[in-house]
Parts: structure tokens; sequence; C-alpha cells
């Protein structure tokens, strides 16, 4: 018997988490934290829906915390199995999960100084320890080698385009009726012809699809983004403010220190301080320079060049809280990028403390920003949000550069769902708020004619 079941982005963008069982023999795909909503967020705290020692294995698809961040939890309350992710996956995990708990336990201590909890004292969903742990179970696999984990189960990843290492993973699974069927997880889809890294591989054959839907209701704008960019730095510049962008440590940090060398490069920008105050980015943006394999060609002819696509001509790399704290004290403009990328925590938040209440500032928001997030609220024109505890006034201004999102559109979606020969005989919708994925729900059974189902929490389906 084969199944699978959702537990967890279903109708929200984070905590994914999908189990494929196949004649008792379980594995999960993705093992993410949930952000944004305080619902979602106690999820983390709940009891795991199934017993963690039952799983047997995890598949992950990327590095994004929300795809990987609940993993030290999970090892903590029993699974021993295997963790298999490609060597950037690997690589970039070792960073992350740490980071993620050492984050996790310097806002649990600041908030008890503070005295700004509810609970006492505040504690961490995890600790370094345990993030140290969950590393341990870390198995590196090559983009297309099939891994069989039992005689009627088997994996391969392919290049997904989203960040370095990012895959989609093919199953294929031996049904009882001894027919096999081929399994495609997107986990979080790339966009086509973006710097760095290869585009999404093509897909032509699938009996199932979990897809993504982030994007889902969304075509990104169609303009100039480099030209946007240098528009709001050179404004921000001669108001003698700086620049704030809250960016994921990897992917969008890698991408907006390209863009904007690029634009030195071409003199369209003041040649200005640039900050990337994460030490997770710093080290991320090493191993994106090191991981040849997912260079598409215009990162690998200027690697073969000798020219560094990762760094401007004032770069700095944070790594301490007190060359944190510097770059706050900073007089000259300066553009500052810090994780968390949706604002939910990291340095960012400090950055944001000190310089929203400047209207001369700008924070530009790159990504997707999740409902309950900051990101989210500064998105909205909230005149207020709550940091720290204490209420922060928006006076600086707020710009959304969409354009730098690292999801597919619903466009590049059905662009990529075209390249299949046949109709599958379901796909299933998630990583996507309710609207998203019921709009993409409804542009692909219009364009195509396939049946799409949208799963809820806890939601099990045979295969």
């Amino acid at each position: 018997m084969a199944y699978i079941q959702f537990l967890g982005a279903t109708r929200t963008v984070t905590g994914s988490k999908h189990l494929v069982e196949v004649d008792g023999y379980r594995v999960m795909v993705d093992c993410g934290l949930f952000q944004g909503l305080k619902e979602l967020r106690l999820r983390n705290w709940e009891p795991f829906p199934i017993n963690p020692a039952s799983i047997n294995s995890v598949i992950l698809t990327h590095a994004h915390i929300d795809h990987t961040g609940y993993l030290p939890r999970l090892v903590r309350e029993g699974f021993d199995g295997e963790v298999y992710c490609t060597p950037a996956t690997v690589e970039l995990s070792r960073i992350m999960l740490p980071d993620s708990a050492r984050l996790q336990e310097e806002d649990a201590a600041y908030i008890n100084r503070k005295g700004s909890s509810k609970h006492s004292p505040a504690l961490p969903l995890y600790n370094e320890k345990d993030a140290t742990e969950a590393l341990r179970h870390l198995k590196s696999v090559n983009y297309h080698r099939r891994v069989q984990l039992t005689k009627k189960l088997s994996f391969e990843f392919v290049t997904a385009g989203h960040i370095l290492g990012s895959s989609f993973v093919k199953l294929e699974v031996e049904c009882a009726d001894g027919r096999n069927k081929r399994v495609t997880m997107t986990g979080d889809m790339g966009r086509y012809d973006e710097p760095i890294i290869h585009d999404p591989s093509n897909v032509d054959e699938a009996d199932y699809i979990v897809l993504e839907s982030t994007y889902g209701d969304r075509e990104h704008p169609d303009y100039d983004v480099k030209a946007r960019l240098a528009e709001i730095i050179n404004r921000t510049v001669e108001r003698g403010g700086h620049i704030l962008i809250p960016a994921f440590a990897v992917g969008r940090t890698q991408l907006l220190i390209y863009l904007i060398r690029e634009l030195e490069v071409e003199n369209r920008i003041p040649v200005l301080p640039i900050f990337v105050d994460s030490p997770m980015a710093v080290s991320a943006t090493k191993l994106y320079l090191q991981h040849k394999e997912d260079h598409d060609l215009e990162m690998s002819e200027l690697m073969d060049d000798r020219i560094n696509p990762l760094a401007t001509k004032r770069f700095n790399l944070s790594r301490t809280v007190q060359e944190s704290k510097n770059v706050s004290e900073s007089i000259e403009s300066s553009i500052v990028i810090s994780a968390s990328g949706m604002a939910t925590g990291g340095r960012i938040l400090h950055h944001l403390r000190k310089r929203l209440p400047d209207e001369r500032n700008t924070v530009i928001l790159v990504g997707f920003q999740a409902f309950g997030t900051r990101g989210r609220r500064l998105a909205d024109g909230e005149k207020e949000i709550k940091i720290f505890g204490a209420m922060v006034p928006v006076n600086a201004q707020v710009v959304r550069l969409e354009n730098l999102s690292a999801h597919a559109d619903y466009r590049e979606i059905l662009q990529w769902l075209g390249g299949f020969k046949r109709a599958p005989e379901k796909v299933f919708l998630v990583h996507g708020e309710p609207n998203a994925s019921e709009s993409l729900k409804m542009k692909i059974v219009e364009k195509f004619g396939w049946v799409v189902e949208i799963p809820e929490y806890l939601q099990k389906f045979e295969l």
C-alpha cells in the first residue's frame, strides 16, 4: 500500500513536510518550520502528528528553513534515519541549522532580558546542540543519481533553479497493483533566465505532482529590475538616507550583490558601503562561489575570468555582534542586506528598529512576505510595527521589488507544466496561501484539464 500525507505547507507557504509511505516504509520530503501567523508557529511546538521514530528517512529539496528548520526538533523527538540532500544543500544546512538555533537562543535571551514574553523563561524551539546532532544524519547525493530506499521505493534529484543546491525530487513507487508510479515533488521552483544558477529542470512525465503555488495568483512585474533598483538607491542617497534590505541569507542576498556589482561597474549608482550583516549569508556566499555544478554559463564565465561576481567595491561582511552594531551607527549612506527575509527574526530587526522612524531611509522588500510576518505588515503599509516588544513608527519609504523573487510565478509554473508528455493522475498544490493555490488550480484546469487537489493539513491520499 502506498499513500502520501501532507504534514505542512497546506494552504500556507511554510512548514513544508510531505510524508510518503510504501509498504510501511516512511520517507518525508522536507522538514520545514512553520512561520508567520501565530497559529501556524504554534504547530512547531505541538507534538508531531506522527511518531518521529517511525519515519525511516527524510529527503530535503533545498536548505531554506521553511523546508529544513524543523529537522533538529524531529531528531530530538526520536527520528534516527538518514537525511538525503544534494552536496550544496548539505553544506548550506551545516551553516543554516546551527544559525537558526543560535538566532532562536539569542532572541529568547533578549526577550527574557526585556521581560517581553508571557512565558518565563522564554525558550528556543531547539538549541545549537540539537542542530549539530541533526547534521550527523545528512547524506550527500549528487543530481541524477538514483537512490534505492527499498525494493519498491527510489528517488533522484534534478535541479530546481531556486537556490544553490535546490532540487526537484523524482520518486518512483511500486504500488499495490504492481504498477510503478512516478511522484515529482518540486519543493520551491525557481525562475527562468535568472543569474548565477541553472534554470528549473524539464520533467516530462509523472503520475502525481506535488507543486508549489507561492505565486499561483500573480505574475512578476515586467520591468527592468536593475533600473528600478538603481532608481531606489539613487533617490535614497540624494535624501541622505540608508537602504535596508531584509533578504534570505541564501539566494536573494547573493542575487542582490550580483546586481549591485553590475550597477557599480556600469556607473549607474554611486559606490556605497555595502554591508552583508549575517554570518550565515557570509558563509553562504562563499559556497555560492565554490559549487560550480550549480553555476549557469554567465556565472561560470565570470569565474573563469577571475572576477568575483559576488563582491562590490566597498564590500563589508559583518560576522560579530559588535560589527553589526557598528553598521547601525554608520552616518554615510549605505546598503545593509540582512536576514531574515520576512523580518521574522535575525539582525535585520535591530537595523529596522534604528532606521524605520527616519523618512530619509528606504526598506526594499525583495521576496515573498507571508501573512503575519513583519515584512508583510511593512508591505501592507502599516504605520507602526512591533519589534522586541516595542512599537516602532514606520516613516521610512517601503518599496517592493517582486521581480527579485526566487519563486516562479504562475506563467513560469504553467510553462514548466507544459513540458509534460501526458496528464498526471493528480496535481497537489502546496506551499501557497489559499487565494494563490485556488487561482493556480483554476489556471491548470483551464489550460490542461488536469485533476488538481489542494490538500488540507494532515490530509492523506492513496497513490
